[in-house]
């Protein structure tokens, strides 16, 4: 199956792949550190950051996840390909 993709599609997957790698990071320091202020304050802006490209991408290339995590529009979005896996 043969989709053509823009150039903005990949440069959101490539930020929400940098922002997830970053939010597991935290969250690791987190764990032994649960204190740090500072790293929570962190961790919160870039929950914040991942949010919202998420929402840019699902508005423009439809859902990221199923099973409650993202909204759908009519038809049924999720069986469309390419998942963003598969890319």
């Amino acid at each position: 199956m043969a989709h053509q993709l823009d150039e903005a599609y990949y440069k959101l997957l490539h930020d929400l792949q940098s922002v997830d790698f970053v939010l597991v990071e935290l969250n690791l320091y987190l764990d032994t550190h649960p204190d740090d202020e500072a790293a929570i304050a962190q961790y919160n802006q870039f929950c914040e950051l991942r949010h919202r490209i998420a929402a840019q991408y699902e508005a423009q290339y439809g859902p990221l996840m199923n099973f409650g995590h993202s909204l759908s529009k009519a038809p049924f979005q999720w069986k469309e390909a390419p998942w963003p896996w598969q890319v």
